[in-house]
């Protein structure tokens, strides 16, 4: 494994390795408060599609694509701070989104569990077998995935300051009924004990979502976790390529996304226009009066394209704004 030995630079010596590298410094004071504002690993992270590539056959005689650490001609720090502007206003807006479908979510499992029992989290009964099985495999035994949920919530339970939850801890030996229960839950601990619910209770919350299936559902709240996540820890999320790439329902099951399975490369299938898709066509069946989508539409529209990047940078099609789903 190779040590690493690069050096500390200052950040006048930064600005110099990246116009070593092409770009174009056309203001030294700007680069100085841009690099100070949000540092050079950040910003490089920004700049990786500007880079220059070329064609190679690899040892195995199979062309790829290698990137270089030359920048394209034409490159310079404002195309940096435009996208890196846009992205900030991507993730603001993806978090107001993800908030609103978070917190219906919590109501619903709280709602739908709740009228099994108030302590139906707890009880193996409530869940599907594959929920609540321990491991068989000698190798690696393990809790079942049941266990493991509950081991992370009261965890969770036991480092809140939340005056409700000290009022159950004091008052019922901290106890809490579910509906109750899910106000502290992140939308990755509602992810996973969703997946565990009855195929019936779990379509009955998919339902109210305007979601098809159970199946659809659990796809589509881990990649909404996801890219909570990447918005909630500030990282770079125009371009990501989606670890939890939501499902795309069939043809005709929901029209309006009937677009998605029209993309086949990898960005059109891996990129977060997909996710933002989700969030546009699941706000409606929470607020009537959305106009989350027409505020989503507002920025793509907004999206500084240069000669590295367009809107299909996110995985967006050509013809996104004569969709149904964007238009007011």
């Amino acid at each position: 494994m190779a040590e690493y030995a690069k050096p500390w630079l200052s950040v006048d010596e930064q600005i110099d390795r990246l116009a070593g590298h092409g770009i174009e410094v056309e203001d030294h004071g700007r680069a100085t408060s841009l690099l100070q504002a949000v540092g050079y690993y950040r910003l490089t992270g920004y700049l990786y599609p500007f880079r220059g590539s070329e064609q190679h056959v690899d040892d195995e005689g199979r062309t790829r694509i290698r990137v270089l650490s030359d920048y394209r001609a034409g490159t310079t720090l404002r195309h940096a701070e435009d996208i890196i502007d846009f992205d900030r206003r991507l993730r603001m807006l993806v978090m107001d989104g993800v908030e609103r479908i978070e917190v219906a979510v919590r109501m619903r499992i709280g709602y739908v569990l709740g009228r099994r029992s108030p302590f139906s989290y707890e009880d193996p009964n409530c869940f599907t077998e594959a929920f609540t099985a321990e491991s068989t495999d000698a190798r690696d035994a393990a809790p079942s995935r049941h266990v493991q949920w509950l081991q992370r919530v009261n965890n969770r339970k036991a480092s809140s300051d939340e005056q409700f939850v000290e009022h159950f801890r004091e008052k019922y030996d901290d106890r809490m009924p579910v509906w109750a229960l899910t106000e502290i839950l992140e939308l990755g601990h509602l992810s996973v004990l969703y997946r565990g619910m009855h195929q019936q209770d779990a379509e009955e919350i998919a339902l109210a979502f305007s979601v098809p299936t159970k199946k659809i559902m659990i796809s589509w709240l881990a990649s909404l976790n996801y890219v909570r996540n990447v918005a909630a820890h500030h990282s770079r999320l125009f371009n990501r390529k989606l670890q939890h790439a939501p499902a795309r329902p069939k043809a005709g099951q929901i029209p309006v996304l009937d677009h998605l399975r029209d993309e086949k490369t990898a960005k059109g299938i891996f990129g977060t226009y997909n996710a933002l898709a989700v969030i546009a066509y699941i706000l409606p069946s929470i607020d009537a009066d959305s106009d989350w989508a027409k505020q989503l539409a507002a920025l793509l529209r907004e999206f500084p394209a240069s000669h590295a990047l367009t809107v299909a940078s996110m995985g967006a099609p050509q013809v996104w704004e004569s969709l149904d789903l964007w238009r007011d």
